[in-house]
């Protein structure tokens, strides 16, 4: 039988020090929200601060476990591993705010020290999670806590995972081999892992190799070679996962959820859920709000030289599709010399279009013509920064020519976005810009944080008023 690594719980106790220092980062963080509140003067520490705090570590005792704050964290970005442990500090913190009120003791406790003491402690677990996954990853690279992996199909996606974890040796999963039932594959080798046999064979090298865990990349059609591997391998005390091959579809915030106890793989799903869906509105609400009383004598200035250019309303209106595909009225100053198109037409504007007006070329140019749309984000409408609105005639149009152009409705519509800031704005004369157009709109929905809200934004505020693209 192979040699192993060691494991590092086997060595080291992690989990145990990780509570440890988790408890300690509590006790701590209350001594020094005592210090910063009373100076060196207030101590010793009064006996109703003591047993607030000796609390507070058994009430982590119980919580943070029952949050998943101790559960594996091989695989887990830094941000989900810190998000947990602030979960449970969070509970902690409510359960001792409904306890002291019930025993009717919250006079007893400075409210500048409690809040100090939550701050501080969520700054000792985010640093004591950080320094753990460090040392996790530097004991993993010398060859600690490693898992062998054995994979059932050699495909491309085998391959893929293969090179996914050769590449992140922090992981301290070590692919020994493919199991794989296409006789030309054997003894080939892939990603630095060579074939193995077929999945007959699986079981056996699960025991000759001393595998961990077997990972299934094998086509979804292959339902029926799925259950007679795991039938093989019933007498076996080896982890199963399976890797389901879903990257022949567009996927667009991919991700696995539970609905009614049942495990559901998001294909296509919207960002804007939960906190997410908070964050975005507080954004649009708050800017919105301060950009239409800052600009509104602008606007003011706009609304008459509208008016002064030409015959006809001053504001434009015109039915888009906004979240989920619904449909929505949008407002724009007007820019073009009123006139009649045929039933179901949408003619977008071109390179010296005789239907512009000379002082609604300046509004496209310099986007200004946008600035009612702070409206209907206010309406809740739009956002300031999303998938710029299509024209209903274009939608029914390119949803029969793009397959994933529809999956830019699965967040509101916005007044700037991503593919505007990098030029992909204008006329879209011909299938490949507008492909390229939803490319961009995709990968916002797909990477969307607030932090690429506000560099979209600052991105907007110097490009928005030369863009040559804007007829």
């Amino acid at each position: 039988m192979p040699s192993r690594s060691p494991k590092l719980s086997d060595v080291t106790g992690f989990s145990a020090l990780l509570r440890l220092a988790d408890f300690v980062s509590i006790g701590a963080g209350g001594v020094l929200a005592y210090l910063w509140r009373f100076g060196i003067g207030g101590f010793p520490i009064p006996a109703t601060y003591t047993e607030g705090m000796i609390i507070a570590v058994l009430l982590g005792v119980i919580i943070f476990p029952w949050v998943g704050a101790y559960e594996q964290w091989r695989g887990r970005g830094l941000l989900a591993v810190i998000g947990r442990s602030l979960a449970g500090w969070v509970v902690v913190l409510l359960v001792l705010v409904v306890l002291a009120a019930v025993m009717k003791e919250t006079e007893a406790y400075s409210r500048l020290w409690f809040v100090a003491w939550g701050g501080i402690t969520a700054l000792l677990l985010s640093l004591g999670r950080l320094a753990g996954t460090a040392l996790l990853k530097r004991l993993r690279r010398k060859g600690w806590n490693h898992r062998r992996v054995l994979i059932a199909g050699a495909g491309i996606l085998g391959r893929r995972v293969a090179c996914r974890l050769r590449v992140n040796p922090g992981l301290g999963l070590d692919v020994v081999g493919y199991v794989d039932d296409d006789p030309a594959l054997e003894g080939k080798r892939f990603r630095g892992a060579t074939v193995r046999g077929s999945l007959e064979d699986a079981e056996c090298l699960v025991e000759d190799l001393d595998v961990d865990e077997l990972w299934v990349t094998l086509p979804m059609r292959a339902d029926a070679r799925i259950r007679e591997l795991l039938h093989s391998l019933r007498y076996r005390i080896v982890a199963v996962r399976m890797i389901p091959d879903i990257f022949v579809f567009r996927l667009l915030n991919q991700g696995v959820s539970e609905v009614a106890g049942f495990p559901v793989i998001d294909l296509s799903a919207s960002p804007m859920v939960g906190m997410n869906r908070v964050v975005k509105a507080i954004e649009d609400y708050v800017l919105a709000g301060m950009i239409l009383v800052l600009g509104s004598p602008i606007a003011l200035l706009i609304a008459v030289g509208v008016k002064l250019s030409s015959p006809g309303p001053i504001i434009f209106r015109q039915y888009r599709h906004g979240w989920d595909g619904r449909r929505i009225k949008i407002y724009k100053f007007r820019t073009m010399y009123e006139h009649r198109e045929g039933e179901g037409v949408v003619t977008q504007a071109r390179r010296d279009d005789s239907r512009v007006t000379p002082f609604g070329r300046f509004l496209r140019r310099s986007s200004l013509d946008e600035l009612p749309q702070f409206y209907n984000v206010l309406q809740g409408r739009m956002s300031i920064v999303g998938p710029r609105p299509h024209a209903i005639e274009h939608n029914n149009r390119y949803r029969e020519l793009i397959d994933s152009y529809m999956l830019r409705h699965h967040v509101k519509p916005g007044i700037t976005g991503w593919a505007q800031v990098h030029g992909l704005r204008g006329e879209t004369d011909t299938l490949d810009k507008m492909q390229k157009r939803i490319d961009f709109d995709l990968y916002y929905i797909e990477n969307w944080s607030l932090w690429l809200d506000l560099k979209i934004i600052a991105m907007t505020a110097v490009v928005g008023f030369r863009q040559r693209q804007a007829y």
